[in-house]
């Protein structure tokens, strides 16, 4: 079972997406591909956030709206993902290890439901106790 990251997620919108992925994609269950609002809430940051291309914006609105979450189980950030949110960067701050506020929501949702987080940025989550990662878009 896997939460696929905003990274992996935006492959799928490029012209030359990485066959690695496109391959462990078909070989893998619908019922086991999840994201979460955080990456879907990021994906949408980022198409907003292109000035001057309004077509560009309204095809890509298309194709994740349409398309990619649709085909996906998204899991929201509940008051249990705030939890065990709070009680990793706790944890992780007492190290010396802070991260980005996404990526530990997102460490967060992927731990409570058994989740393996699907990224090209494995540093982001390096260190994050218990979590399964794997890059599924590494040559």
């Amino acid at each position: 079972m896997y939460l696929f990251d905003t990274d992996v997620l935006s492959q799928l919108a490029k012209k030359r997406r990485s066959e690695k992925l496109m391959s462990r994609l078909a070989q893998t269950p619908l019922a086991s591909q999840f994201t979460s609002a955080v990456n879907v809430a990021e994906i949408y940051y980022g198409i907003f956030g292109m000035k001057g291309q309004e077509s560009q914006q309204e095809r890509l609105l298309e194709f994740f709206g349409g398309q990619v979450f649709p085909r996906l189980t998204i899991l929201p950030f509940d008051e249990e993902d705030a939890l065990t949110y709070g009680r990793l960067k706790a944890s992780l701050e007492r190290k010396g290890r802070p991260r980005f506020e996404p990526d530990l929501q997102i460490a967060a949702i992927a731990l409570r439901n058994s989740l393996t987080v699907v990224t090209g940025n494995v540093r982001h989550f390096a260190g994050i106790p218990r979590l399964k990662v794997e890059n599924w878009l590494a040559l």
